[in-house]
C-alpha cells in the first residue's frame, strides 16, 4: 500500500509539472509575436471549453444521478455550474486593479499600457482557474493510481498532455505583458503544482469523506469556472490583435488536443 501511495503521488506530480512545459513554451516565443499570443490564448480557450462540456459536465451528471435521480441531478449540476461562474466572476472583481479594465468607462484599445495590464491580469486569472481545476483533478488521479497504478498511467498521461497548453495560457500573457520570463514560468508552474497538492490533500484529509456526489458538484463548478475564463478573459484577449482566423485555429487545435488526449481514457 505504501508503494502505491508513493507511485500515485509521483504520477500526480508528473502530471502537474507538465504545466511547466507549457509555461516554458510560452516564454520562448518573441514578445513582439502577437500572432503567437493570439493562437496560444485561442488554443487554451478551446481546451477549457471542450473539457468542460465534453468530459466534465457528463461526468458530473453521471456522479450526481444515483443520489438525486436524473431530473434533480440536472438541476444540481446546473446550479453548481453557474455557482462556479459566479465564484470566478467575484474573484475577477477582487483582483487588485488601479482600474478594472472590464469596468473602465474610457479606455483606448490601442493603448499599450492598457493591453499590458489586461494581459497580465488574464494570465494570473487563468493560472488561478487552472489551479482550481487541477486541485480536484489531482485528487481524482491520486485515487485512481492508488487503486491501480497501471490503470492510472494512461489517465495521468492524458492529463499531462492537456496541461501543456494550459501552461502556455498562463505564461504567454504574463510574459508578453511584463517581459519577465522567470515570473511567467513560475506562475504556470505554480498553477500545475495544485495537482500534487490536491493528491496530498486527498490522502491526508478527504479520503474518508469524499463521495461521488461531492465530486459531481465540484466537476460542474469547475466547468463553470473554465467556461467563464474562456469567454471573459481568453477569447477577448486573443481578439485584441486582429488575427481572427489565428484565434479560431487556436480554439480548434485546443479542442483537437483535448479530443485526442481524452481517447487515452478509453
Amino acid at each position: 500500500m505504501e508503494n502505491n501511495v508513493l507511485i500515485a503521488f509521483l504520477l500526480s506530480l508528473a502530471a502537474g509539472l507538465s504545466t511547466g512545459i507549457g509555461g516554458a513554451i510560452g516564454i520562448f516565443a518573441k514578445r513582439s509575436n502577437t500572432k503567437f499570443l493570439t493562437f496560444a490564448l485561442g488554443l487554451s480557450a478551446g481546451v477549457m471549453v471542450y473539457i468542460s462540456f465534453i468530459e466534465m459536465m457528463p461526468e458530473s451528471l453521471s456522479m450526481l444521478e444515483p443520489a438525486y435521480g436524473l431530473k434533480n441531478a440536472k438541476l444540481v449540476q446546473l446550479l453548481s455550474f453557474f455557482a462556479g461562474m459566479l465564484l470566478i466572476a467575484l474573484i475577477d472583481k477582487a483582483v487588485p486593479d488601479s482600474s478594472n479594465p472590464h469596468e473602465a468607462k474610457n479606455w483606448n484599445p490601442q493603448d499599450e499600457g492598457y493591453k499590458t495590464h489586461e494581459l497580465e491580469k488574464t494570465g494570473i486569472l487563468t493560472g488561478l482557474a487552472i489551479a482550481i481545476h487541477n486541485f480536484p483533478e489531482g485528487m481524482a488521479s491520486f485515487v485512481a493510481a492508488l487503486r491501480s497504478p497501471s490503470l492510472a498511467i494512461p489517465i495521468v498521461f492524458a492529463i499531462a498532455i492537456h496541461n501543456i497548453p494550459e501552461g502556455v495560457a498562463v505564461s504567454a500573457p504574463i510574459y508578453f505583458a511584463t517581459g519577465n520570463k522567470r515570473r511567467a514560468f513560475m506562475y504556470s508552474l505554480l498553477s500545475g503544482l495544485a495537482e500534487p497538492i490536491g493528491a496530498l490533500f486527498a490522502w491526508l484529509v478527504l479520503a474518508p469523506f469524499m463521495s461521488d456526489t461531492l465530486y459531481g458538484i465540484l466537476y460542474a463548478m469547475i466547468s463553470g469556472i473554465m467556461v467563464f475564463i474562456s469567454f471573459d478573459e481568453l477569447l477577448p484577449s486573443a481578439g485584441k490583435y486582429g488575427y481572427h482566423h489565428v484565434k479560431i485555429a487556436g480554439v480548434m487545435l485546443g479542442m483537437v488536443i483535448m479530443a485526442v488526449s481524452l481517447l487515452l481514457f478509453i
